[in-house]
């Protein structure tokens, strides 16, 4: 088939394009590259040394034999998404286009706002320039589990089926987000299902989990071909954070009291569960939910393996329990569904003591290349103090 993934240049826009270029079919991405000025803001870098995305597609075509199609260009654009449309006539699209942290929406005003203008516009940009060029082409949109928040409630994969004063419905499963980032996803998300509706597109919505690992096949083909490695408090994930913490000999910082619960997923499968939705696409008129996750750990659960595991190798970590940064519930039900993806094929990659001792080795490896002071938390979500937020979640939950 013939793919565009739009993020081209990012932590899992880059593997993908690999990953589908390999499994035959004809790849192009799209990107602007602001993720790398969004670094340059901060002055933080992933781990691994990055080349540029025209470095990457010439690596490889030298070590696959297979042709990239680079296109450069803006999603807020909306003649270069046509244009690119125009041009390439993809068969399916892959969207990763978008501001990705939930801690950079909510720095301040200005980043906040950047957030939800650059993601939503992109993507209104590119389900009309679909509706107007490639009508036909199905849409697969990263979204995120975050787009529920933590109900109490089991979460559904996009749907729920309810009864209310005698009539029942299957209607969008209620979003509780809890940032601008995620809020931008929900706008997203209504968007799209609006446009399947009224222009009979054919778009896939996956809720995606929180993702893992440096690695995948084709990036161990030749280091030019790494992917991003964040351990950042704006871009990186805990796990990846707990990992250079604990190389670095300094504590774990678990947000509170970490009972937390968040979906994972290794990276591999993230590029797995893309291929499935890909080549069993959505029908023209429907707009479908796959929760996107393999397992479900929460933050205190992450940090302690990591003890563990680096103990295994030589490594003394141990865990500090921080104020937490963030407004959200640290002890709460969480039990979301994630059938479809299974139903399709999926063959889950569960986190092992040897994915997270690869990492510490990897880690270890670059560790001249650590900055310290990127790692702890600075963003706050409230001026509120940690005692207070947790009343307000008494009273709201009582």
């Amino acid at each position: 088939m013939r793919i565009l993934v739009l993020g081209g240049d990012g932590y899992l826009g880059w593997p993908t394009a690999m990953y589908l270029s390999q499994h035959g079919h004809t790849v192009a991405v799209l990107d602007n590259f602001a993720k790398r000025r969004w670094e340059l803001e901060l002055n933080v870098e992933p781990l691994l040394p990055i080349l540029t995305l025209q470095d990457r597609v010439s690596a490889w075509k030298e070590v696959s034999g297979n042709a990239i199609k680079l296109y450069v260009g803006d999603l807020r654009n909306y003649a270069t998404v046509e244009h690119t449309l125009e041009e390439f006539q993809p068969e399916a699209i892959v969207h990763y286009g978008e501001q990705p942290s939930a801690p950079y929406s909510m720095m301040d005003y200005n980043r906040a706002v950047f957030t939800q203008v650059n993601n939503v516009t992109g993507t209104l940009n590119l389900i009309w320039a679909m509706r107007k060029v490639t009508p036909h082409c199905h849409l697969v949109k990263l979204g995120t589990m975050g787009e529920y928040g933590t109900p109490n409630i089991d979460i559904e994969e996009g749907f729920i089926e309810i009864e209310h004063k005698g009539r029942r419905d299957v209607l969008p499963f209620p979003c509780q987000p809890g940032s601008f980032y995620h809020l931008s996803k929900v706008h997203d998300s209504h968007n799209i299902r609006f446009a399947v509706k009224i222009w009979q597109l054919a778009a896939t919505d996956l809720h995606q989990g929180v993702v893992y690992g440096i690695d995948t096949d084709e990036t161990l083909l030749d280091a030019r071909l790494a992917t991003s490695f964040h351990y950042d408090e704006v871009f990186g994930t805990a796990l990846n954070r707990f990992c250079v913490q604990a190389v670095l000999g300094i504590p774990l910082t678990v947000y509170g009291k970490g009972g937390q619960n968040r979906g994972f997923l290794n990276i591999r499968d993230t590029l797995r569960c893309v291929e499935l939705a890909i080549v069993n696409p959505a029908k023209a008129g429907e707009y479908r939910v796959f929760n996107q996750f393999t397992e479900t750990f929460s933050v205190k659960e992450l940090a302690e393996l990591v003890v563990t595991q680096a103990g295994k190798i030589g490594i003394r970590a141990t865990i500090e329990h921080a104020r937490n940064p963030r407004v959200e519930m640290e002890e709460h039900h969480y039990n979301p569904a994630h059938v479809r993806l299974l139903q399709l094929g999926l063959e889950p990659h569960y986190l092992s003591e040897v994915l997270i001792d690869s990492m510490l080795r990897k880690i270890e490896q670059h560790r001249n290349r650590i900055k310290a002071s990127i790692i702890q938390p600075r963003v706050r979500w409230s001026t509120r103090s940690a005692e207070q937020q947790e009343e307000k979640y008494t009273w709201a939950g009582a």
